[in-house]
């Protein structure tokens, strides 16, 4: 590996149902950050648009002109209060909900008998990154059927090819209000601010974490 560590992060635009995408606001907001750790680390931000042909054209595109060693994923729930950290893509895509392109899929998997596919245990080490900044943060084992988990099947599909990708990871995040604030009632409020502080965490432990992968490889 070469000694500048490359990082791809992403995140996705607006969708039907979700006119703002606060992944937007925070893929740049970590693009820009400058730590000592992260001197010798090249950060790639990118932001999808909200379709399955997209994904399938952009994804390879990125890992080919780039070469990251790593990828650090973001999506809205918006109707989750918490940050979620996933740990694995089903088999699943919706036939209910078109994508930003008005195309709605007809078949309900990825592929034809194929199980769920994990992103490895290294997702409960971002999590714990991620809540020792006081986000609430969980593990989650659903990261639904429209694009994101799409996105995490074939980054998963990307690792397992052993072309030089040798982690990746997604994170569901709440939806914010257009100033950063949680717009959920009654719930805790995460505010753009805390996205940062835990994604900067959990970007420094991916850097980590791909750095010891390349020495035992």
């Amino acid at each position: 590996m070469s000694a500048r560590l490359r990082i791809l992060i992403t995140g996705f635009g607006p969708f039907p149902g979700a006119p703002f995408n606060p992944t937007q606001a925070l893929v740049a907001r970590l693009k820009r950050l400058r730590r000592p750790a992260l001197g010798d680390v090249e950060i790639i931000g990118h932001i999808f648009h909200v379709t399955y042909a997209t994904v399938d054209r952009e994804l390879p595109l990125l890992l080919a002109k780039h070469r990251p060693q790593a990828l650090l994923m973001f999506g809205l729930a918006g109707r989750t209060a918490h940050l979620r950290v996933e740990t694995r893509a089903r088999n699943a895509v919706t036939t209910l909900w078109p994508d930003a392109d008005r195309t709605r899929v007809r078949k309900g998997s990825i592929l034809s008998d194929a199980d769920a596919r994990m992103f490895g245990p290294h997702t409960a080490k971002l999590l714990r990154a991620a809540v020792g900044t006081g986000i609430n943060a969980r593990a989650s084992r659903d990261a639904g059927s429209y694009l994101c988990n799409y996105l995490s099947w074939r980054a998963i599909e990307a690792v397992n090819k052993g072309d030089g990708l040798r982690v990746a990871s997604f994170v569901h995040i709440p939806l914010l209000s257009r100033d950063g604030a949680s717009r959920r009632k009654g719930s805790p409020r995460i505010t753009l601010e805390d996205l940062v502080d835990a994604g900067e965490a959990m970007l420094l432990e991916i850097v980590r974490l791909t750095r010891q992968a390349a020495r035992t490889s």
